[in-house]
């Protein structure tokens, strides 16, 4: 399929810095020229004209944590949560979106996942994903964390392996070395990011045995990308800490919480920002798809709800109603993400970059979403579905 030229014109561009009022030439599925004025084409080339009227153009989201094939399972056989479908995503501002398998990676599979992967891909989303699941030793499709990833083109490390967690397999000291060695080296064989993306739930240890890995072993602190690190203020405080020795973590934009102990996703990376640390060491991933339960004192389980790639953009509009600039705000989002992940195409708007943008309105809500040049939102309505999605 061949893929049309666009032209967007009057964009108030944040690529994700800020960059003014701009127009926006896409080819290819790439940014081939950004520029102040209008340029004159020939009009055998039948560029399409899109005028933003100052709206706001940003890159899309990347999105390294969401349960594409589906996720649940803690609640019983039935609440094995479905699969994502594309329109949930791509009206989210979703254009790249990294899949993993959670609590329930003995009955779904690393082997399923790609499959769902690559359905996505087929309909225009970037999508990558994550090798085995929350519990170690790790379900991979080679036998080997290293093997999956170096032998598997969408895999680019392992998770999200859990620690901290009463669902967990209790993983030592040991094994998370040995498997962030694994990430690590797969990722210096292949040149993908090769990172050990780690789940962490609200045990009192929290992030202790990350400490201890960077303090016993050789593993650069890039490997580790603890996510989940809001979901208690002491566990926050923590992952700020790691974040100082070189660590990124991860925000996870979770649904609103009556347990005052979880930090919204919004007010998390406000503080952040205001710490001085590097901007750069922090993420936010939407957990879409993915099971949300509840547990008693004995880890029983008293309800769950949903994860949604929503979250993003209501973390976002949180943000800025905070008082954050835009172009502080979008890095989380977009190019912080992008550079764990070395995905070089991705998470900004540059000449020579993927052609994946979204419009905002004046309240920062998603109306148009382009992936890979392609249309897939257009007015906040998914244009590109998937197969077997009701309109």
């Amino acid at each position: 399929m061949t893929t049309p030229m666009h032209l967007l014109t009057n964009a108030q561009l944040y690529a994700p810095e800020s960059l003014g009022v701009r127009c926006v030439l896409v080819a290819g599925g790439q940014v081939v020229w950004i520029g102040d004025e209008r340029p004159q084409l020939d009009p055998a080339l039948d560029v399409a004209v899109h005028d933003l009227g100052g709206r706001r153009l940003v890159p899309g989201f990347v999105d390294a944590h969401a349960h594409l094939s589906g996720g649940g399972g803690e609640t019983g056989y039935a609440s094995r949560v479905p699969a994502l479908e594309l329109s949930r995503i791509t009206t989210a501002g979703v254009t790249t979106s990294v899949g993993l398998l959670g609590t329930a990676d003995t009955v779904r599979t690393t082997g399923e996942l790609l499959v769902h992967a690559r359905a996505l891909r087929t309909l225009g989303l970037t999508t990558y994903c994550w090798t085995g699941g929350y519990h170690v030793p790790p379900a991979t499709l080679t036998g080997s964390v290293r093997g999956d990833i170096v032998h598997i083109d969408l895999v680019l490390g392992v998770g999200e392996v859990a620690i901290s967690d009463h669902r967990s397999s209790q993983p030592t000291l040991d094994e998370l070395l040995r498997l962030a060695g694994d990430a690590h080296v797969g990722g210096l064989m292949t040149g993908k990011a090769g990172v050990l993306h780690l789940h962490l739930g609200d045990g009192a240890r929290g992030l202790a045995l990350v400490r201890r890995a960077l303090a016993d072993a050789e593993v650069p602190a890039r490997v580790y990308h603890p996510t989940h690190v809001n979901r208690r203020r002491a566990l926050l405080d923590e992952a700020f800490a790691l974040a100082d020795q070189g660590v990124t973590i991860d925000i996870t934009a979770f649904p609103p919480d009556d347990d005052e102990d979880v930090v919204p996703a919004d007010e998390a990376l406000h503080r952040y920002l205001a710490t001085g640390l590097p901007p750069e060491r922090v993420t936010i991933s939407s957990d879409g798809g993915g099971c949300l339960p509840v547990f008693d004192a004995e880890g029983q389980p008293l309800g769950m709800e949903v994860g949604s790639p929503a979250s993003l953009g209501e973390a976002l509009r949180g943000l800025l109603a905070r008082g954050t600039a835009l172009e502080d705000a979008l890095p989380p989002f977009t190019s912080n993400p992008a550079r764990l992940l070395r995905l070089e195409a991705k998470g900004r708007i540059a000449v020579g970059a993927d052609a994946d943008l979204v419009v905002l309105d004046e309240e920062a809500g998603v109306v148009d979403v382009m992936a890979g040049g392609r249309w897939m939102v257009r007015a906040g309505v998914p244009v590109v579905r998937g197969p077997f999605e009701q309109p």
